[in-house]
């Protein structure tokens, strides 16, 4: 059969990297989480006292770092590694939330980043969620689906997420928070967040997980079988 790229993009918290772990499950498809990868980068580069400015000393980060996936054994969950180390867990940091955007609009980053999702996507099978899929790193995903969801349902998902990792944040500093990464994310001149022409419009507010699993696989099947 053939092998779609599944291109799901939209807003922080609106349930798309969930969802698109289930539908690759659901197809035996690879995932790939690009926010974690960007999450990676700005770990490292906090990690290792770099400044966001600091063209050139970013620039040989990227050439540092290795960016890689593993599926966890027993628990399924799909985790990422950073130089060969576990970060899952770090890279989820509110203290990563509140730095990565300014990371994602660094045009050095952004281009390395999209290059290694363009490597990985041109086997085709592959469920990427992000900001730019559908417009930047595969314009041509036979399927693309762009996700929103109501900023203050957004924001409770987040602190139940984070609140389940043992990180105490009030509700409105996350509200700042993506309100704050919805317009740099928006607005940055390097491939910025917006809907591709052609991608399929899902409000998440008021639905459940299940249900935006079906919504994206009815496009798969449409995208297979017309």
């Amino acid at each position: 059969m053939k092998k779609l790229v599944i291109a799901i993009d939209g807003y922080s918290s609106c349930g798309k990297s969930t969802t698109a772990k289930a539908v690759a499950a659901v197809l035996h498809y690879a995932y790939l989480d690009t926010g974690a990868m960007y999450r990676a980068v700005t770990l490292y580069l906090l990690e290792n006292n770099i400044s966001f400015d600091d063209l050139p000393r970013i620039e040989q980060a990227l050439h540092e770092l290795h960016i890689s996936f593993r599926r966890h054994r027993r628990t399924g969950r799909n985790e990422v590694y950073l130089n060969d180390k576990i970060r899952e867990d770090d890279i989820r940091q509110m203290r990563i939330s509140n730095a990565v955007s300014e990371v994602s609009v660094i045009p050095v980053v952004r281009h390395a980043m999209v290059a290694q999702q363009q490597r990985i996507g041109r086997r085709r099978g592959v469920v990427m969620d992000g900001r730019d899929i559908g417009t930047t790193v595969f314009p041509d995903a036979e399927v693309k689906v762009f996700m929103t969801a109501d900023v203050e349902v957004r924001a409770r998902r987040r602190e139940e997420e984070l609140a389940a990792k043992g990180e105490i944040v009030p509700l409105e500093v996350i509200i700042e928070n993506l309100r704050k990464r919805d317009r740099i994310d928006s607005t940055r001149a390097e491939s910025p967040l917006r809907r591709a022409a052609d991608a399929v419009l899902l409000d998440t507010t008021h639905i459940t997980i299940d249900e935006q699993v079906d919504f994206v696989l009815e496009r798969v099947s449409a995208a297979l079988f017309g």
